[in-house]
């Protein structure tokens, strides 16, 4: 379990962020080259039209964890005719994490993952742990650089807060840790806003207008 939980320690930061209009993810993207395609950095997720996923820590294990809620989503429409619940979901997710906790020859899943989405008009967000225990937050940071990330949040979070005010205080609080700028190339924002319930991916345009809004938008070499 420690080996699974330094994985999400090593992986890049993911928060989110919980306000009155709805549910903000937003992702450090940085990759190792610039050879790199950048869209092929998996770390948000649309699991369902009203609920995404943010993770951090191994990818490929993130990637089975998302499969298997999709799928979870899937047989709840079926099913029930409706669409399944933020929380339900989450614990279906966790639950499957922590059998590989108890059985011999498989080892947990080293990876941790945010979910947010909107319930009956209610913004929900949820953590998922290496261990399969499920926690409800109004603002959270896994990853990288945790702590620092979740005292900026803890200083600067407005329950009140629509969901722009959600987006700039998630970009603020991954700039604290990263020279207190940020480019859009590097990063990715989804939303699911409380009127519509739809996931988002925001565009690199978008994203670089809430950067420029709230101070934070990386400027070139040799500018001022």
């Amino acid at each position: 379990m420690e080996y699974a939980r330094e994985a999400v320690k090593r992986g890049t930061a993911s928060i989110g962020v919980r306000t009155q209009g709805g549910v903000v993810l937003v992702v450090d993207k940085r990759i190792r080259s610039p050879l790199m395609e950048r869209d092929s950095v998996e770390k948000l997720h649309k699991a369902d039209d009203h609920v995404g996923i943010a993770s951090a820590g191994h990818v490929a294990d993130a990637r089975q964890l998302i499969d298997m809620a999709r799928r979870q989503a899937q047989v709840n429409q079926l099913r029930y005719g409706e669409p399944i619940g933020v929380e339900t979901l989450t614990k279906e997710v966790t639950d499957f994490i922590q059998q590989y906790t108890q059985v011999g020859g498989a080892r947990p899943f080293g990876v941790a993952l945010i979910v947010g989405g909107v319930e009956d008009g209610e913004p929900r967000l949820f953590e998922t742990d290496p261990s399969g225990t499920p926690y409800e937050w109004q603002a959270l940071a896994i990853g990288a650089d945790r702590g620092e990330i979740e005292e900026h949040l803890e200083e600067h979070y407005e329950e009140s807060a629509d969901l722009d005010g959600g987006i700039g205080l998630a970009l603020g609080a991954l700039a604290s840790v990263n020279d207190g700028s940020l480019s859009p190339e590097t990063i990715g924002v989804a939303t699911i806003p409380a009127d519509t319930a739809q996931y988002e991916d925001l565009s690199d345009a978008q994203v670089e207008s809430h950067l420029d809004e709230n101070g934070l938008l990386e400027t070139g070499e040799g500018e001022e």
